[in-house]
């Protein structure tokens, strides 16, 4: 796939007002999404895994991100982690936030960038000088504040993650540094000096008089309240709204000018203030608010199934052995589309121990195997992000690269068949999987005759078992499941008595060698279910 473009959002924007330093330079704080400041994995301009389809991430991820598209998090959801230790600085930040305060010390805070964000397309689009320097100067307020209020909460929580306590620290340095005081002091002083800019504006025969306001009457407020007392009752507004215009036309900005003239030295002090703080904001606090939405966002996102009393939990991650398991289980693209309909996924449950490396799923078309495939993909790969993940427990490996073979339709532009497609994928896959990789295989083969497609599958398989990686291969080969102590048998089941009714679990269990044949007799409609369909009147 082809590299997309990291589409401007308002953050962007607001970047061209960001100071490189700004008192941040002794600071031990980098990053909330990576520990290590040398960490190479900050690309901007990352494609999307092809896997990403086949693994229902693509979903996954636009569904927990639909609200934050401004912060653009699509290059972090696509740089998983490598090592332990950067997993748990992650798991730790999300456990945190986990906690409502802090939950909403951090919404407070995304809020008040959020305005700063929108003050500041605002101001790209007013047209005078005097009126832009005016709104910055509330935009720098914002920023004062909403800095000094996420500071006051962290001290207040203390928080127990390495991330947010040494962000914790920075700020604290940083509120008392003589860069930010100067912010806080300046503004205050400078709004109010604006706040005792007074003037009267005298329309007269086409003409306009501007000069200090010396206590007249405001005669609206007198027209209204004589007005009030013929009031009989209420009555439809038959008013003109003409919107909310922050911008001023020429008449307004012509009087501005004249106060200006009558109060020079306030609005001097305003432009030079506006001139001395041209990137005021901090380039470490910005990039903190934008990385703190990736746990906001997921945290969101999987609320509504913890509500549906579905189960997360934080795995235990290790890149030096492959005993994995996970209890409970489920597919998180799938969950969600059930969960809209009022329902729940089926959960299920997975261990590999010893010198167990390949799970062969074999079972009945349409019994959750491909689900359940889905499901081991997916658990490692967002384990990888240091994210929580379905299932009541789980220990999970660190991989180096993840692969997977799912049928696909034949693409023309290829010129090449089915079969020679399928040759053609496995055989990229093989020569680029190392020990640490995981490869899910998903019904490769099926445009062949079994006794090829077992022929081209133990080949495959004994690859698979000499790299010593992990692997779920979803086959109507049953056979694949004896080769050996590094490959397990599981099974689709179905109802006891009733074979047509999937239960959608997936189980330890020796394969029965009914797949294939189950797949046949549903490829030419010879089910029982199917000849009772014909035979019926």
């Amino acid at each position: 796939m082809a590299s997309q473009r990291s589409q401007p959002s308002r953050k962007a924007k607001a970047a061209q007002h960001v100071g490189a330093g700004n008192g941040s330079e002794t600071a031990p704080f980098h990053s909330i999404l990576f520990p290590d400041p040398a960490n190479p994995g900050r690309g901007e301009r990352i494609a999307e895994p092809g896997f990403f389809v086949d693994l229902g991430l693509d979903q996954i991820f636009a569904a927990a991100t639909a609200s934050k598209t401004a912060y653009n998090l699509a290059p972090f959801l696509r740089q998983p982690l490598r090592d332990a230790d950067s997993i748990a600085y992650r798991q730790e930040v999300f456990r945190d936030l986990e906690d409502k305060a802090w939950l909403a010390a951090i919404t407070a805070f995304a809020a008040s960038m959020r305005t700063l964000r929108e003050h500041f397309d605002q101001i790209e689009k007013l047209r005078y000088q005097r009126q832009k320097e005016a709104w910055r100067l509330e935009a720098i307020g914002l920023y004062c504040d909403g800095v000094m209020r996420l500071s006051h909460d962290l001290k207040e929580e203390r928080p127990q993650s390495r991330g947010l306590a040494v962000f914790a620290s920075y700020l604290s340095r940083y509120v008392v540094s003589q860069h930010f005081t100067g912010l806080v002091e300046g503004t205050k002083k400078l709004k109010e000096a604006l706040a005792s800019v007074h003037y009267t504006a005298l329309f007269n025969s086409g003409t306009v008089e501007v000069r200090p306001y010396q206590g007249e009457a405001d005669y609206s407020t007198e027209i209204e309240a004589l007005f009030e007392r013929f009031r009989q009752s209420d009555v439809n507004s038959y008013g003109f709204d003409f919107g909310d215009q922050v911008g001023m036309n020429h008449i307004e900005a012509a009087i501005f000018d004249l106060v200006v003239k009558l109060y020079p030295d306030v609005f001097r002090a305003i432009e030079a203030f506006s001139s001395q703080t041209a990137e005021f904001m901090d380039a470490t606090i910005v990039r903190f608010d934008r990385e703190i939405q990736f746990y906001v966002a997921w945290l969101s996102h999987i609320s509504a199934f913890k509500t549906a009393g579905l189960d997360f939990c934080y795995p235990e991650m290790s890149a030096t052995t492959k005993h994995v398991h996970n209890k409970e289980g489920f597919d998180l693209a799938l969950a969600g589309k059930l969960l809209s309909d009022g329902n729940v996924p089926v959960r299920n449950d997975f261990h590999l121990m010893g010198r167990e490396r390949i799970i062969v799923v074999s079972g009945p078309n349409q019994g959750g195997k491909t689900t359940f495939a889905r499901t081991f993909g997916q658990l490692h790969y967002l384990a990888a992000l240091g994210c929580p993940v379905p299932g009541r427990s789980a220990r999970l490996f660190i991989f180096d690269e993840l692969f997977t073979h799912f049928e696909r339709e034949e693409d023309i532009a290829n010129l090449r068949g089915k079969l020679e497609d399928d040759i053609f994928r496995i055989h990229a896959i093989l020569e680029q999987a190392t020990p640490d990789s995981i490869v899910i295989l998903n019904e490769i083969f099926t445009s062949t005759t079994l006794s090829d497609a077992t022929r081209l599958s133990h080949r495959i398989a004994q690859r698979l078992i000499q790299l010593d990686l992990l692997c779920v291969w979803v086959t109507f080969i049953d056979e694949l499941a004896s080769l050996g102590p590094k490959a397990i048998s599981m099974m689709s089941t179905v109802v006891p008595g009733n074979p047509a009714e999937r239960t959608y679990k997936i189980i330890r269990r020796r394969a029965d060698g009914l797949a294939y044949a189950m797949a046949l007799a549903e490829k030419h409609g010879l089910t029982r279910k199917r000849i009772r369909e014909r035979l019926s009147p």
